[in-house]
C-alpha cells in the first residue's frame, strides 16, 4: 500500500478478507485491529512447525514497508517493544518470532532482505544463529531435515526453503547452495528446534 493509513483501510474493509493484529507506521505509530485472542485473517494457507493454519494460532504484526528501503528506527524499536510485550503475554518462544517469508515461502516474500532480524535479536526477541562451518558440508537432504526441525515448511521444496532461510539470516547471500548454508540451518535445528504446539507472532 502507499501508505500505513491506506493499509489501515483496507485491513479494515470486510469485503477485502484480509486483517491483522497490529500495524505498525514508519513513524512508530502502532494502531491494534484484532484482540489477541481473536482469529486474524493475515496469513493465509502457510506451515510452522508441521502445522497449518497459522492464522488460528498467531499474532499476525503488519510494518509499513515496500520491501525496497530498509525499516526505520521508530518503526524497529516499537516493534521490538510489542513482540516484548506479546512474547510476555503469551509465552511464545524466540523461535515462535516469524515472517510471513519462514511459512509460506512460495507464497510471500515479507518482510524481505531489508528486515534487520539481526538487529531484533540483538533486543533479545528473535534468534540469531551462530554456526560452525567447520565440515558443513552442503548436502540437499541434510539441509531439509534440519530445516523441518527448526519449523520450516520443507514440503514446498528445497528452493524456496534455502531462498527463505537466506531471506532472513543471509540476505545478500547469491549463487548456488554452500557449506555455510548448512551450517546455518544445522545450528538452528540444534539449538532452536521448533516446539510444534507453541503459538507464534
Amino acid at each position: 500500500m502507499a501508505s500505513a493509513e491506506a493499509a489501515l483501510d483496507r485491513l479494515c474493509s470486510p469485503e477485502h478478507e484480509v486483517s491483522c493484529h497490529y500495524l505498525i507506521a514508519q513513524d512508530g505509530a502502532l494502531w491494534q485491529m484484532v484482540e489477541e485472542d481473536r482469529r486474524a485473517w493475515h496469513a493465509g494457507q502457510g506451515d510452522w512447525g508441521g502445522r497449518g493454519d497459522v492464522n488460528s494460532r498467531s499474532i499476525g504484526i503488519e510494518l509499513d514497508n515496500s520491501g525496497l528501503v530498509p525499516f526505520t528506527e521508530p518503526q524497529m524499536a516499537a516493534l521490538t517493544t510489542l513482540i516484548s510485550d506479546i512474547r510476555g503475554r503469551w509465552s511464545i518462544p524466540l523461535h515462535g518470532v516469524i515472517g510471513h517469508s519462514d511459512f509460506a515461502p512460495l507464497r510471500k516474500s515479507d518482510p524481505g532482505r531489508r528486515f534487520d532480524w539481526r538487529r531484533l535479536a540483538r533486543e533479545g526477541q528473535a534468534v540469531w544463529p551462530d554456526p560452525n562451518d567447520e565440515g558443513a558440508q552442503p548436502r540437499e537432504e541434510a539441509f531439509l531435515g534440519a530445516a523441518r526441525i527448526f519449523g520450516y515448511p520443507v514440503g514446498e521444496g528445497f528452493g524456496a526453503v534455502l531462498d527463505a532461510m537466506r531471506q532472513r539470516f543471509r540476505p545478500w547471500a547469491r549463487g548456488p547452495f554452500d557449506g555455510r548454508d548448512m551450517a546455518i540451518i544445522r545450528d538452528l535445528a540444534d539449538r532452536f528446534p521448533v516446539d510444534r504446539g507453541a503459538p507464534a507472532a
